[in-house]
């Protein structure tokens, strides 16, 4: 089941993030997320939080339209983000997309960042996307779709990662390593259509970007 998580940070209603939100089974929405929806004049499926960044015309609005709403204590020890994540899982969620995600709080972007580490760890499939990027956590393979204005750039999230193999990109890579650090592998760019990663051991973030 496609799952959509929409948070409260930066989101532009681009034509590809429109398309992911209205061909999702499942749509959460993470507290002052809500906004987002309502702009778009979506119904998610379940709002989740402690609901302290919320619009009080926002939660009016969801609460008149009887959508399910899972409240939770802003003293917690899971961000609300978080809070949806597991929430989708528990309800057969088998692919995720997390919007509104990254933003001003430099905190909050990289944790929601690592939480898909936690889905690449249970062979999820799962990206964050906004107006720019398209990112990963990568532990064996993916391919990933982009055309020439695309760049692909892979960061190492474990001390050392090996066997990497790169391919349909201008600078390929062969069973290569790279170590937590390393800045060899940004600004990569697509040479085909489609460009894939490999590796055998260790993580990677793996980001399509455009300027």
């Amino acid at each position: 089941m496609k799952c959509v998580i929409i948070a409260n940070g930066d989101l532009e209603y681009t034509k590809d993030i429109l398309y992911t939100i209205k061909n999702a089974q499942m749509i959460i929405s993470a507290d002052g997320g809500a906004r987002h929806l309502r702009a778009l004049n979506i119904l998610p499926h379940v709002m989740i939080g402690d609901f302290d960044s919320i619009h009080p015309d926002d939660q009016v609005f969801f609460k008149e339209k009887q959508v399910k709403t899972v409240t939770f204590s802003s003293r917690k020890d899971h961000t609300d983000t978080e809070l949806c994540l597991s929430w989708a899982l528990e309800n057969n969620a088998t692919d995720i997309t997390l919007l509104g995600v990254t933003g001003t709080r430099l905190d909050h972007t990289l944790a929601n960042i690592f939480l898909l580490k936690k889905l690449a760890r249970q062979n999820i499939p799962a990206r964050i996307i906004n107006k720019n990027n398209e990112i990963h956590i990568v532990t064996d393979f993916i391919e990933l779709k982009g055309g020439p204005k695309d760049f692909l750039s892979i960061i190492p999230i474990t001390e050392k990662v090996t066997g990497i193999t790169l391919k349909g990109l201008e600078y390929p890579l062969f069973n290569a390593s790279l170590e937590m650090g390393s800045c060899l592998g940004v600004s990569n760019f697509f040479k085909e259509t489609v460009a894939s990663v490999s590796i055998k051991k260790g993580g990677l973030i793996v980001i399509k970007s455009r300027d």
